[in-house]
Parts: C-alpha cells; sequence; structure tokens
C-alpha cells in the first residue's frame, strides 16, 4: 500500500521558529522605550541586521519570507500590518544572510503609509499591484550595500 499524500492545495506547512522569532523582535522593539522613537529603534535595528547579508535574495526567498511572516502573524495577540511584517520579512532573510530592499512610502489623497518589502530589481514581494502608487520616503538594504 501507498503512503497517503496531503493534496497540494491544503498543505500549509508550519511557521518555523525563526519566523515567530523575527516577528517577536519586531514587535518588542515597538514595544520597548518611548512610543515617539520606535520608526528610530526599527530603522536602526532593520539597517544592523540587512548590514550582516551577503548576497540579495531571489524574488522567490523574498516573497517565501514575506507569506511565512504573515502566517505567523495571524496568530499574533496585537498588530501585525504591513511594518511589522515588512521588518520581519528582513530579518527572516538575514539570519540566511541574505537581504531585500525595505520600503516605506507615502501615497496621497487620502494619504496612506506602506511598508513593503522588494528585491533589488524593485520588484515588491507578495504585494498587491496598487503598491506602485506609493512614492518612496525610506529603503534600508539597497544594493549598493551589497558587499560581492
Amino acid at each position: 500500500m501507498g503512503q497517503r499524500r496531503t493534496p497540494c492545495w491544503s498543505f500549509r506547512p508550519a511557521p518555523t521558529r525563526t519566523t515567530t522569532a523575527a516577528l517577536a523582535a519586531v514587535l518588542a522593539l515597538k514595544r520597548l522605550g518611548s512610543p515617539s522613537a520606535t520608526m528610530h529603534r526599527l530603522t536602526t535595528a532593520l539597517r544592523r541586521a540587512v548590514s550582516t547579508c551577503r548576497q540579495p535574495a531571489t524574488h522567490d526567498q523574498t516573497q517565501a519570507a514575506v507569506l511565512a511572516v504573515r502566517r505567523v502573524g495571524w496568530f499574533s495577540p496585537v498588530r501585525t500590518a504591513c511594518l511589522e511584517e515588512s521588518a520581519a520579512a528582513v530579518f527572516l532573510l538575514a539570519t540566511r544572510r541574505l537581504s531585500a530592499t525595505w520600503c516605506h512610502g507615502v501615497a496621497p489623497d487620502p494619504v496612506r503609509l506602506h511598508a513593503w518589502v522588494q528585491t533589488d530589481d524593485g520588484v515588491p514581494a507578495a504585494e498587491p499591484p496598487s503598491t506602485v502608487g506609493y512614492t518612496v520616503a525610506l529603503t534600508i538594504g539597497a544594493r549598493h550595500q551589497h558587499q560581492l
């Protein structure tokens, strides 16, 4: 008798400890210290994380990291939106010494903020097409930071 296989449409890989730790690190950075310095703490940690990276992540690797963080975020008891997900994805990739570009942008009328991760070629990972409507205000982990 052959082994019973799980249909591919119902397969969901279990969240890894590393993914959970990456999201927990972001949530801790947000909670520790003064609320007015939250973004500074987060961007400083992102810069340090990408400084350890030796090569850019592929689009598939970046997208897998974003989706893994989103799966873990569903079980988080606190807010897990674009800022937390994108930062945790960068941290997750950094554990493998892979980097992606973290972006923070703004869109007008009405004013909206958004954070996302993209590959070095500028393609957003696991984002809707509407992301191109945001003007990038800050990037961390851009191509010029890689040491080949």
